[in-house]
């Protein structure tokens, strides 16, 4: 994985926790989203860690420089760190293909969870930050919009999926809500992304609230 923030103490502090672990190799760190991008070309890293905002070129920025590449070229897996106040344009780096979020003051275990879950191919957003994007998305004035097409191709049961998934529900919640098996609902998920041309949880959770399956505080 590759490190990017702006704070020195935050870069080593990760990445000793990360280096610990007999799973994880930390390839490299970067100070802001310029060097995070030249840093990625020559490290080719499968996860990197974000810091949102920072000097030179924001985490928003680099991101869609990493992940606006052809396909069949690598791309890694991106993991935003914010602060407790929302940041203006998670949205934006949601739609940019950033796979989740997490708290910069979140325990050194979730972190080390967080990386495995994204490198996996998982979205991962921390529930406390799941509660701010709606909240966030609350207060935003909504112009009216027709329902989307596209959610017409979709069941009944993997509409239920999608509005668990945009409540913040791991696969084994979801499962536990809905009384089937976990693999049941991986394939549901993966059914829904595909439908949806979504890249991963992340983006469904945008696209539930955004399209109006999900009405913020129902």
């Amino acid at each position: 994985m590759l490190i990017v923030d702006d704070q020195a103490m935050v870069r080593e502090g990760f990445g000793a926790l990360l280096a610990a672990q007999p799973d994880l190799v930390v390839v490299g760190d970067a100070p802001d989203g310029a060097a995070a991008v030249a840093a990625a070309r020559r490290t080719d890293p499968d996860v990197v860690l974000m810091d949102v905002r920072m000097p030179v070129m924001d985490g928003l920025e680099a991101t869609r420089r990493l992940l606006d590449v052809p396909a069949g070229v690598h791309r890694p897996k991106v993991l935003m760190l914010t602060t407790f106040d929302l940041d203006d344009y998670v949205y934006e780096a949601l739609r940019a293909g950033a796979s989740g979020f997490l708290l910069k003051d979140a325990p050194g275990a979730e972190l080390v969870h967080a990386v495995r879950v994204v490198a996996a191919g998982e979205a991962l957003l921390a529930p406390s930050v799941t509660r701010l994007l709606i909240a966030d998305f609350a207060a935003r004035p909504r112009p009216g919009r027709p329902r989307p097409a596209v959610l017409d191709t979709l069941t009944p049961r993997e509409l239920e999926v999608l509005r668990l998934i945009a409540r913040g529900r791991s696969n084994a919640e979801i499962a536990g809500t809905l009384v089937v098996a976990e693999q049941t609902v991986k394939t549901h998920v993966g059914r829904v992304l595909s439908k949806l041309d979504l890249r991963d949880r992340a983006q469904a959770v945008v696209f539930a609230y955004e399209s109006g399956l999900i009405v913020p505080g129902e």
